[in-house]
C-alpha cells in the first residue's frame, strides 16, 4: 500500500514496487530470524529503511533500525544461528567462492566493526542527550554521565545498563527517542559485548594486562615458574587446578581418564535416568582457557618425594617433575576383606560401573520376562542393595521407582511392580550421618515406594544366586554394593602414614607430615573436622580442600603468609528418595519431603561444572518427571548384562 499510493518508488511501477517490498519482507525477514545468509538478507532490509528515512519520513525509529541492521550486516548473526553452525563446513566444501566469502566476512568485521561501534556510541549518546534536554525536563546528571561514558567507550557495559534502566523509566515516553524496544536492543548489544576495539575500555584493559601479566597468561611470564602437579581430576583436583589459573605456576593435571565425573549423580546413570555424557565433561574442556595448565592422561605408578618426580604410564613409561604436589586421587570400593564378593555385587565409582549396573538391572527384568520358572522369576526380580548411606538410599529409591512406574505395562509375562527391593544396613538406622529424625523420614519414604529396609543386619555372604543376610538366605538376581570405600593407593606411593581406610594422615594445612610440598585432598586425606571426627567423603569437602591447597601454594609462590589451617565450612548434607522426596540437613535447618527434593535438585544442578551438563540434566529430569519415562534404558556390554 505504501509503495503503490502513498510513496511510490521513482523509476518503478507501483505494482512492481509493491511486489518487491513484499518479497523483501517475506524472504529476508525469515532468513534473518533463523540467522541464515544473514549479511545478504540484511542488505535489502537496510536499503528499504534507508530509502524511507531519506525520501519519505525521517524518524528516529528508522535510524535505530539502521543501526541494528548495520550491526548484523557487519558482524553477522552470532553464535546462535544457522550461519555459525554451517560456516565451519563451508570452507572446505565444493561450493564456489565459499572460502572467499568467509574470508570477506571476517575482513569486513575486523575492518569496519570498530569504527562503526564508535559512530553508533557517539550518535546514540548525542540522541539521548539532545532528546532529553529538548523534552523540557532537562538532562539529569545521571543521564549526562551515562551518555558521556557510552560515547567515550569507558565503563561501557555499566553505562549501557544505566541507560536501559532510564529507558524503561523516565525516558520511556519521550517521542524524540523513538521506540523504547529498539533502544533496548541497541543498549543491550553494548551491555553484552562492550564498546569494541576503539574505546577507552580497551585501552584500560590493555594497560591492566601489561601491569598484571597473570591476566593474559603470557607463556613468557610462567616459563620458569614453579611446577605444580595435581594427580586426580575429581572435585578436589579440578578445584585446585582452576584456582591456580592466575598464579605464576606451571600446572599439570594428571588423571587416568580424560573426563571429570560428577559422582553424586552416577546412580542416575545406573538407573537409566541420565546418560553418561550428562554428568561427565572432558577435562581439557574445563581448563581450555587456562594457559598455564597442561592435562596428561596416564596412570601413576610411583612417586619419588626426594627427587620430586612422578612416574606414570601413558602409552609408555614417562616422568614429570614437581615443586608442589596435590594428591586428589579419590577412593575405590571396599569390601572389608571380602573381595571375592566384588564380581557378584558391583559398586558405583566410575561410568563403567554405572553402565554395567544399568545393564544388570534392566537385564534382570528382560530375563524374568523370558523365564517360565516362577521361582527364577522371583529371584531375578529381587534386588539387594548393601549399604544405607546416601548412595544406597538413592539407588534403592530409584530402582523401586523404575519397577513400579517406568516399566509398568511394558512387559507381558511379568509385572515389574512385583519386584522386591531390599536395602540392608548394618547400623541401627540408614543415613547415619544425618539426624535421626531425617533418617526416620527417609525410611518412611523408602517404605512408601515399596523398599524393604533392613537395619541392624549384616551381610554374611554374596554369590551369583543371591546373598545371605543375617541368618536368612535371599535369592536375588542383582546385588549392588554401596557399603564402603577405600582410599586410592596414593599413600603407598609416598610411604605416608595412613588410617584404616587407606587415607593419608595430614597436618592442619593438608600437607603430608615430613613432606611439606605434598598435599592430600578429598577422599585421599584423613582430615579431622572441628569436632575431631574425620571429614566425610563429600564433593563439598573435596572442593573446599582443593581451593585451600591452591591458595596455600600460591601464597608460598608469591612469598606471602600461609592462609592458616584448613577449616571445613559445613553447608549441609542431603539425599533423595525417588521423584518426590528427599531429606536435607542445612545449617540451622532440617528439611524433608517435597521441598527438600526441590532443594536437592537445585544444589546438584548448581554443582555441575558446565552449562551444557546443567541444561541436559534439567531437561532429562523434567521429561522423566512429566512422563515417568527414562529414555536411557540401554543394555550395553555383554549380552544379557550379567555375564
Amino acid at each position: 500500500m505504501l509503495y503503490t499510493t502513498e510513496h511510490p518508488v521513482p523509476g518503478l511501477a507501483p505494482a512492481t514496487a509493491a511486489v518487491l517490498g513484499t518479497g523483501i519482507e517475506l524472504i529476508c525477514a525469515p532468513l534473518l530470524a533463523v540467522g541464515l545468509c544473514t549479511r545478504l538478507a540484511v542488505l535489502p532490509l537496510l536499503a528499504t529503511t534507508l530509502f524511507l528515512q531519506l525520501t519519505y519520513l525521517e524518524l528516529t525509529d528508522h535510524s535505530l533500525w539502521m543501526v541494528l541492521l548495520g550491526l548484523l550486516a557487519i558482524r553477522g548473526a552470532g553464535a546462535l544461528s544457522l550461519d555459525h553452525l554451517i560456516a565451519p563446513h563451508l570452507s572446505g566444501s565444493a561450493i564456489p567462492f565459499a572460502a572467499t566469502l568467509l574470508r570477506l566476512a571476517g575482513w569486513l568485521q575486523r575492518t569496519f566493526l570498530p569504527p562503526y561501534l564508535v559512530a553508533v556510541r557517539i550518535w546514540f549518546g548525542w540522541l539521548v542527550m539532545s532528546a532529553v534536554a529538548s523534552s523540557g525536563g532537562g538532562a539529569t546528571a545521571l543521564t549526562i554521565a551515562a551518555c558521556a561514558l557510552l560515547a567515550a567507550g569507558l565503563a561501557t557495559r555499566f553505562a549501557a545498563f544505566v541507560l536501559m534502566i532510564l529507558t524503561l523509566t523516565t525516558q520511556a515516553a519521550i517521542p524524540e527517542l523513538g521506540d523504547p524496544v529498539l533502544r533496548l536492543f541497541v543498549l543491550g548489544f553494548f551491555a553484552i559485548h562492550g564498546a569494541g576495539a576503539l574505546s577507552l575500555d580497551r585501552l584500560v584493559q590493555t594497560s591492566i594486562r601489561a601491569l598484571c601479566p597473570s591476566l593474559t597468561m603470557d607463556p613468557a611470564w610462567y616459563t620458569d615458574a614453579p611446577r605444580v602437579v595435581i594427580i586426580g581430576a575429581g572435585f578436589g583436583g579440578i578445584a585446585a587446578a582452576r584456582a591456580l589459573k592466575h598464579a605464576r605456576a606451571r600446572v599439570t593435571l594428571i588423571d587416568r581418564r580424560n573426563y571429570h565425573l560428577f559422582q553424586p549423580l552416577l546412580y542416575q546413570v545406573a538407573t537409566a535416568t541420565l546418560s553418561p555424557a550428562d554428568i561427565a565433561v572432558p577435562i581439557r574442556t574445563l581448563v581450555r582457557d587456562q594457559r598455564n595448565c597442561q592435562v596428561l592422561m596416564g596412570r601413576v605408578a610411583a612417586i619419588d618425594p626426594h627427587r620430586r618426580e612422578i612416574q606414570f604410564r601413558s602409552g609408555s613409561q614417562r616422568s614429570v617433575g614437581y615443586d608442589y604436589l596435590g594428591l586428589a586421587t579419590g577412593a575405590r570400593h571396599s569390601y572389608f576383606g571380602k573381595d571375592a564378593w566384588e564380581p557378584f555385587a558391583p559398586g558405583l565409582k566410575k561410568i563403567d560401573d554405572a553402565t554395567a549396573m544399568r545393564s544388570r538391572i534392566l537385564s534382570a527384568f528382560e530375563q524374568a520376562e523370558a523365564s517360565d520358572d516362577p521361582a527364577e522369576r522371583q529371584r531375578l526380580l529381587t534386588f539387594v542393595i548393601v549399604g544405607g548411606g546416601p548412595t544406597g538410599v538413592e539407588l534403592a529409591g530409584a530402582i523401586a521407582e523404575l519397577a513400579h512406574h517406568t516399566l509398568r505395562e511394558e512387559f507381558r509375562s511379568i509385572d515389574p511392580a512385583e519386584a522386591r527391593v531390599i536395602l540392608v544396613q548394618s547400623a541401627p538406622r540408614i543415613l547415619p550421618a544425618l539426624p535421626e529424625s531425617l533418617s526416620t523420614s527417609a525410611t518412611q519414604a523408602l517404605e512408601e515406594l515399596g523398599v524393604e529396609v533392613m537395619i541392624n543386619t549384616r551381610v554374611d555372604g554374596i554369590d551369583s544366586q543371591g546373598a545371605t543376610i543375617g541368618n536368612q538366605r535371599v535369592e536375588a538376581g542383582t546385588v549392588l554394593w554401596a557399603a564402603g570405600v577405600m582410599a586410592s593407593p596414593a599413600g603407598r606411593w609416598i610411604d605416608a602414614k595412613r588410617d584404616n581406610a587407606g587415607r593419608i594422615e595430614v597436618a592442619a594445612d593438608l600437607a603430608v607430615p615430613g613432606l611439606s610440598n605434598i598435599f592430600a585432598i578429598g577422599d585421599t586425606a584423613a582430615c579431622a573436622g572441628d569436632d575431631g571426627r574425620p571429614l566425610p567423603g563429600l564433593a563439598a569437602v573435596a572442593k573446599q580442600q582443593g581451593h585451600y591447597v591452591a591458595r596455600l601454594i600460591r601464597a608460598r609462590i608469591e612469598g606471602r603468609r600461609d592462609p592458616g589451617p584448613f577449616r571445613y565450612r559445613n553447608l549441609g548434607s542431603m539425599a533423595t528418595i525417588g521423584r518426590k522426596a528427599a531429606v536435607a540437613e542445612l545449617p540451622g535447618m532440617r528439611l524433608s519431603g517435597g521441598i527438600a527434593w526441590w532443594l536437592w535438585g537445585l544444589v546438584h544442578v548448581a554443582f555441575l561444572v558446565d552449562a551444557r551438563s546443567r541444561i541436559a540434566v534439567m531437561f532429562d529430569w523434567f521429561w522423566s518427571y512429566l512422563t515417568f519415562n527414562r529414555s536411557v534404558r540401554l543394555i550395553t556390554g555383554g549380552e544379557g548384562g550379567t555375564d
